[in-house]
């Protein structure tokens, strides 16, 4: 199995699949195609590539969750809805199906952390309208948020995924925010799912001046494990939430599509913080 995306070097999935491989009595590796070390190499082409190797599957994240869509052969009803596929399998006779594993990795990462009191009958500000942040909307309306107000550089995307949303789950139920100070100040609480505040992508997309200790915060992004929004959010009393726990859940939910069987949460949640512990080691000592 492996992982198709931009500025991966850093993933910590490999260590999650291999050690629910290892703790299946199964022999799997789990490869990191990272396309800013891949010059030259479309998504099209590594898809060729590991349905011809062989592979059980791949997950895809930034910036291929749209653009794989139309190079698959078929795609859940779930993932068409969401718009976004992070999780490819491939059968035995190599045909591709898609899967949003997002949605049902961030729902439960905020159920575990913040419970769904905070968001149920709430208003909400999405900053990020590509895949990852069509999946957290999602996920967002299955907690029970009332509004959704969504914010992107790229207006038109923000336009389109409230539009989007509006149809689906009722008229009046998101709508494009275009200052996201403003629509901090309506809302009970931000979710960042944007790549930006990655390792190698530095900023933060929220507006921090408008954040208050009153608001929820939540990030999806797991490199660094805290990111510049959740230890200001923090710093100011607000509760906050890091990446990690949506990384466990959504990897979870890919390994059973890849395996069929279903691993030990409780071993991934552990697998998952002595892989970053050593990998938060190793970039200190890097500098």
């Amino acid at each position: 199995m492996g992982l198709i995306g931009a500025n991966i070097k850093s993933s910590l999935s490999p260590a999650l699949h291999e050690d629910a491989f290892a703790a299946a009595g199964l022999r799997g590796h789990y490869h990191l195609m990272d396309l800013d070390l891949l010059p030259g190499r479309t998504l099209a082409e590594l898809l060729a590539s590991v349905r011809a190797a062989g592979f059980a599957g791949v997950n895809v994240t930034y910036p291929c969750k749209e653009a794989v869509l139309p190079l698959l052969d078929a795609v859940s009803a779930e993932a068409r809805d969401i718009g976004a596929v992070n999780t490819v399998t491939i059968a035995p006779d190599r045909s591709t199906v898609g899967y949003n594993t997002d949605r049902i990795g961030f729902r439960r990462a905020f159920e575990e952390t913040f419970g769904r009191g905070p968001v149920e009958g709430a208003t909400a500000l999405l900053i990020g309208a590509g895949g990852a942040g069509r999946a957290v909307a999602f996920s967002l309306f299955d907690l029970g948020v009332a509004t959704l107000l969504v914010h992107d550089l790229a207006r038109t995307r923000a336009v389109a995924l409230a539009d989007e949303l509006a149809q689906r789950f009722g008229p009046g139920r998101a709508r494009a925010a275009s200052d996201a100070a403003a629509a901090l100040a309506e809302a009970a609480g931000v979710v960042n799912a944007t790549p930006v505040g990655m390792l190698g992508i530095p900023g933060n997309p929220v507006p921090m001046a408008a954040l208050e200790p009153r608001h929820w915060v939540a990030d999806v992004i797991y490199t660094p494990l805290e990111t510049q929004l959740v230890t200001g959010a923090r710093a100011i009393g607000a509760r906050a939430m890091g990446g990690s726990a949506m990384c466990v859940h959504q990897a979870a939910e890919s390994f059973r599509l890849f395996t069929g069987l279903v691993p030990d949460i409780a071993r991934m949640r552990r697998t998952f913080a002595d892989a970053a512990a050593a990998r938060e080691a190793t970039l200190a000592r890097a500098g």
